[in-house]
C-alpha cells in the first residue's frame, strides 16, 4: 500500500524558462525530456514548482530561479505529439500567477540547499520531492506570504 496516498506532496521540476512558459500557457507539465516516470510520481492536488537553471535549454543565459507554481489538475498522464520524432508525456497543471524568484535569495532558508556548497546537485535529477515547509518558503517568495499560506 502506498503510504503517500491521499497526502499532498510537493515537487520541483527543473526546466528551462522558455519551456516553462510554454507549459504555463498550455496548462501542462512536461519533465525530464518528456519521460513519464516523474509525472506518474505526482498525484491529483500535488503541487509543482518549476526551477529554471537557464532561460533556454540550448544556448540560454543562466537564470537560477523558481519560475512557475501550479497544482496537479487531474489523474491523466498522456502523450502529446510535438513532432514526427518526439512524443513526450504530459500532465495537466493549474498554474497560478506568480513572480520569478532567484534561488540565491532562498539558499539559506531551504532544507535542501542550506549549508550546501554544491546545492545544485539535487537539481540534476530533473524532478524531486520537497517538504511542505520548503514549498511554503518558495511559494511565499513567489506569491507573497499571505497567498502562500492559503494554498491547500
Amino acid at each position: 500500500m502506498d503510504s503517500n496516498k491521499g497526502r499532498t506532496r510537493y515537487w520541483v521540476g527543473v526546466v528551462s524558462a522558455s519551456h516553462v512558459k510554454r507549459g504555463v500557457q498550455g496548462s501542462f507539465a512536461q519533465l525530464c525530456h518528456g519521460k513519464s516516470a516523474p509525472l506518474r510520481r505526482m498525484s491529483l492536488n500535488d503541487w509543482l514548482i518549476y526551477y529554471s537553471p537557464k532561460t533556454d535549454m540550448e544556448k540560454g543565459e543562466p537564470l537560477q530561479a523558481f519560475t512557475a507554481i501550479g497544482k496537479v489538475a487531474d489523474d491523466k498522464v498522456y502523450e502529446f505529439q510535438m513532432s514526427e520524432s518526439f512524443v513526450p508525456i504530459r500532465r495537466n497543471i493549474h498554474y497560478i500567477p506568480c513572480q520569478e524568484v532567484k534561488i540565491k535569495d532562498l539558499l539559506d532558508q531551504l532544507s535542501f540547499t542550506r549549508g550546501e556548497r554544491n546545492w545544485g546537485y539535487t537539481f540534476r535529477f530533473g524532478h524531486f520531492e520537497i517538504g511542505r515547509e520548503d514549498f511554503l518558503t518558495i511559494a511565499g517568495a513567489m506569491l507573497g506570504e499571505n497567498a502562500a499560506m492559503s494554498l491547500n
